[in-house]
């Protein structure tokens, strides 16, 4: 069987535990089509990078799947016809992720969000502590 990385959003008015449900559907289609679910990850509700029929937010899912293709394609119309989901994508992978993503990492971010790790600023000459426009204003 092929393996799979699987995200989806749903709406951001459905309540946690709707989304719990979701999740056990979506799986419950995927095992009955002899596929299996090794990780699910509920990266929360997170802001969108646009408008998605008219919601800013939604809830993030991401499931590792080992299923035929066959399995997948059946989860993926079954999305399509749910109200509740903005958007899905999945990706084959050749190997699972074994530990969390690299969303749910804390130690890869900081507090300062995506922008990415702060670069070091030694390259920078320093700043004297009166600023060059106050110096020559004073010559004049």
């Amino acid at each position: 069987m092929a393996l799979y990385e699987h995200v989806f959003l749903a709406r951001q008015d459905v309540s946690g535990q709707q989304v719990d449900a979701l999740i056990e559907q979506f799986k419950g289609v995927l095992e009955s089509n002899e596929g299996s679910v090794s990780k699910v990850e509920n990266w929360g509700l997170r802001s969108t990078a646009y408008r998605i029929n008219k919601n800013r937010k939604a809830h993030y899912v991401l499931m590792n799947v080992d299923a035929p293709a066959a399995a997948v394609a059946e989860m993926e119309r079954q999305m399509r016809l749910n109200d509740d989901i903005l958007r899905y994508m999945t990706i084959r992978v050749e190997e699972l992720e074994e530990g969390p993503s690299a969303m749910m990492r804390k130690s890869d971010r900081d507090d300062r969000g995506d922008r990415g790790p702060r670069r070091d600023r030694d390259d920078r000459p320093r700043r004297s502590a009166e600023s060059p426009d106050k110096e020559s204003k004073g010559e004049e």
